[in-house]
């Protein structure tokens, strides 16, 4: 494609047609950009567009689509062919930093991203002068170019906080400090200094403190993996000036929005994490700095409010709190009685309690709610925050922290029980104080393994717990029904076995519940009971034991996915899969109306994949009830490839990409369960599973090679005389696949079963063939996976 006003034109109406609504118009031109993307010059006329397109939606669809194209193409994975040509990636290294410089902020966004993932892979040996140039623009003295910079900067960096050491990281970190901790810092002093002579002037005060929130995320990842020198040497200019800014307060910077943290919020949040670092891993570098962090957070803690803005830097400043306190060094800091009560009192208990915006989340918006409660997602949460600093706290004084947490949760119990419609608050707030001071180590997968022995977790779940789950009506109080079964699932290791046979049929009956939050809750705590295992590595929990709930547990959980918001829920859909792999044999007197209700939800997924995980589940629920049912009655498969064919066909033709993997698999396991011949249903898709054109995505390569296993297994001498042109076809993929380092195992996996299942006569004019393939690739890659197959 050459660089011509044409080629612009035409890419300019493909991606207009890539933001329509309607699949019909959409499907056809994302097709025509995938088809295109691999010729030269593609990425060099998406930047033409981006710089020089009058329209604004071009530019920010041609900046997204570059992001992509970069994050799809840019690594080179060795044996597979290079997607983009050595002169497009010189040209993009060329122009990349000053377009994304003088880009619109939603736009640089983008390009920053792409620079960041080029970095990963050329920085700095095959980009040698990319932090020269960045370097250089902090001289422009225009912050919308600084600015930029910072954030490139920031991407590009910040995987120095999870990379694991070694030499290559640790020259690499050496040599962007060597060429920028020193400008950083000239930056960030300057920085402060424009920011008391523009005290007064709002806007330019909001760009100097997106400047200031990036320079301090950047000295996070610049120290994450191990004190420079040059940061020891400098501590004293950061520190004193990350302490007068947590201590700043402008009337300028404060927002009227509850919701959305402001400049100043987000600044002082970084800042504790910032201190919260060094208080963690440089303590004795930074101990002359901390008391005057500790009284500086103490007051930001006791001083802010409760609106949802605040909820990063209280989640921070919380945070910083829990790191301190664990030290053995700062321990003398906390142990006054009074400091203890204090700081329960005045941070702890306020920010455990639910919130109106918590309660607003629980019902409108379920979704973030599950993740960040059950999947502690990243962003922190202000309970979150406080339980950690219990469980801290916990580490040297159990005793008085309990102590003085006991009246708290008995005073609020009695609070709840004068009259639970109204104080039904004061009930949450114990049950997850009870639960923070409890728990002392988790696992995901375990659950809480380690439990404070202060706290009699049984009799708190008979008393507190049960009668909750066991009201009348499933819908009453369903914040309180939630913390319920959330109970049950953290605690599942320490309540003994009668109690949690006791919760199944109450937890079953909640999966009809309408909050989404309590029915997604009890699919997932029943998932985890199906996975525990006892004394003998069995399941704690037998088939037989659930025998008496399997109908109503089967209606209740196919009856949830039907509730308003949980149409596609993976916790519910895990539920399934992990009741089915549980129950075996049990479930298949309901298999019938359990694969119509399956098949109808993969027809009306495969409209739009959206969920990965759901679609995850549901494929293997679909194969659970294959397995077990023909593992009983080996003639059922014919009623399954009724059941699940239609659709299959309507999933290959519309070349839903994401389904096509599972549905090779799912046919696989169908044809190993034939004890015939091949039925000619599946002899005619023969010739289509040899096509190039599948074999190119690496996610199916897998599922076809198994696939065509099976064919061979059940039907090499059909075969053999109906297709004899398609073993020329079946030894072509062979030679692909063992062209391939990543790929090669598959290759012998084929070529096993083509030796073992063909007739002789039909494979022996080919072996010579064969032989100089296998022993060519032993010459000119060696490895020790192809020299094992």
């Amino acid at each position: 494609m050459e660089l011509s006003d044409a080629n612009l034109q035409t890419l300019t109406e493909y991606l207009k047609k890539t933001l329509d609504p309607d699949p019909a118009i959409r499907r056809p031109a994302e097709k025509f950009l995938e088809s295109v993307e691999g010729s030269q010059n593609y990425p060099l006329l998406l930047l033409t567009l981006l710089e020089k397109s009058q329209e604004n939606v071009i530019k920010v669809c041609a900046s997204v689509t570059f992001k992509n194209y970069i994050k799809r193409n840019w690594r080179i994975v060795e044996d597979e062919p290079n997607k983009i040509c050595e002169l497009d990636r010189i040209a993009i290294k060329a122009n990349i930093v000053p377009l994304m410089l003088s880009s619109p902020e939603q736009i640089q966004k983008q390009l920053s991203d792409a620079i960041s993932i080029i970095g990963r892979e050329d920085f700095p040996q095959k980009w040698p002068d990319l932090l020269t140039e960045m370097v250089n623009r902090f001289q422009s003295g225009d912050f919308h170019v600084i600015n930029g910079v910072l954030r490139t900067a920031h991407s590009l960096f910040k995987r120095y906080r999870h990379e694991f050491k070694s030499n290559e990281l640790w020259s690499e970190i050496k040599l962007v400090l060597d060429a920028f901790a020193l400008p950083l810092t000239n930056l960030f002093k300057a920085t402060i200094e424009l920011c008391s002579t523009h005290a007064n002037d709002a806007s330019a005060l909001k760009v100097l403190f997106s400047s200031l929130i990036l320079i301090a995320k950047l000295f996070y990842s610049l120290n994450f993996q191990d004190l420079p020198e040059f940061f020891e040497d400098n501590m004293e200019t950061w520190m004193t000036n990350f302490h007068s800014l947590l201590t700043l307060d402008n009337k300028l910077l404060q927002t009227d929005d509850e919701e959305e943290a402001g400049l100043l919020e987000l600044l002082k949040s970084q800042i504790c994490d910032n201190a919260a670092l060094y208080a963690q891993k440089y303590d004795e570098e930074f101990q002359p700095y901390l008391p005057r962090f500790v009284t500086a957070i103490w007051n930001l803690l006791v001083t802010t409010g409760q609106e949802v803005k605040y909820d990063l830097l209280v989640s921070n400043a919380i945070q910083f709190l829990a790191s301190v306190c664990e030290r053995p060094h700062y321990k003398h800091l906390f142990e006054d009685q009074n400091t203890l009560t204090s700081i329960c009192e005045k941070v702890i208990v306020p920010n455990m309690e639910f919130r109106a915006a918590d309660e607003e989340a629980f019902e409108d918006n379920s979704e973030e709610y599950i993740r960040r409660d059950l999947e502690g997602s990243d962003i922190d949460t202000r309970r979150r925050a406080a339980c950690d600093l219990v469980r801290g706290l916990c580490k040297f004084f159990e005793g008085p922290v309990t102590g003085i947490f006991s009246g708290y949760v008995n005073s609020m119990l009695q609070e709840y029980a004068k009259n639970p419609s109204v104080n039904w608050k004061h009930k949450d707030a114990a049950i997850y104080l009870v639960t923070s001071l409890a728990s002392k180590a988790q696992t995901q997968k375990h659950g809480i393994t380690q439990a404070n022995e202060l706290v009699n977790l049984t009799e708190f779940f008979v008393n507190h717990i049960q009668p909750d789950l066991k009201s009348a009506s499933v819908n009453e109080f369903p914040v309180l029904k939630a913390d319920g079964i959330k109970y049950i699932m953290i605690f599942r290791n320490q309540v003994p076995k009668e109690q949690l046979l006791v919760s199944i049929p109450l937890l079953i009956n909640h999966l009809q519940a309408e909050s989404i939050v309590v029915h997604t809750y009890a699919a997932h705590a029943l998932e985890r009971l199906f996975t525990m295992r006892g004394t003998n590595n069995t399941t704690l929990i037998t088939a037989a034991e659930m025998a008496p709930f399997v109908e109503v547990l089967l209606t209740n959980l196919f009856k949830a996915l039907t509730l308003p918001g949980s149409s596609e829920n993976e916790y519910i859909m895990k539920a399934i899969m992990r009741s089915f792999s549980l129950l075996q044999e049990s479930i298949i007197p309901y298999i019938p109306s359990v694969i119509t209700q399956l098949t109808q939800k993969l027809l009306a997924v495969s409209k739009n994949p959206s969920k990965p995980h759901f679609n995850h589940y549901m494929f293997e629920s679909i194969c659970l009830s294959i397995r077990i049912t023909c593992k009983a009655n080996p003639d059922a498969v014919g009623s399954f490839e009724e059941a699940l064919f239609m659709v299959f066909t309507e999933i290959l033709q519309n070349d839903v990409q994401e389904f096509i993997p599972y549905v090779f698999q799912v046919m696989s396991l169908l044809l190993e369960m034939h004890k015939n011949e091949i039925p000619s249903s599946y002899m005619a898709l023969f010739p289509h599973l040899l096509q190039p054109v599948l074999w190119e995505r690496t996610g199916n390569i897998p599922p076809l090679v198994r696939l065509l296993q099976a064919y061979l297994e059940r039907g090499a001498n059909t075969i053999a005389s109906a297709a004899a042109d398609k073993i020329p076809g079946l030894l072509g993929v062979f030679q692909k696949l063992i062209a391939s380092k990543a790929n090669d195992h598959q290759g012998f996996y084929l070529l096993n079963s083509i030796i073992e299942h063909m007739p002789p006569g039909s494979v022996d004019q080919y072996r010579k063939q064969i032989f100089i393939l296998l022993f060519q690739r032993l010459q000119n890659s060696k490895t020790t996976k192809f020299i094992k197959s």
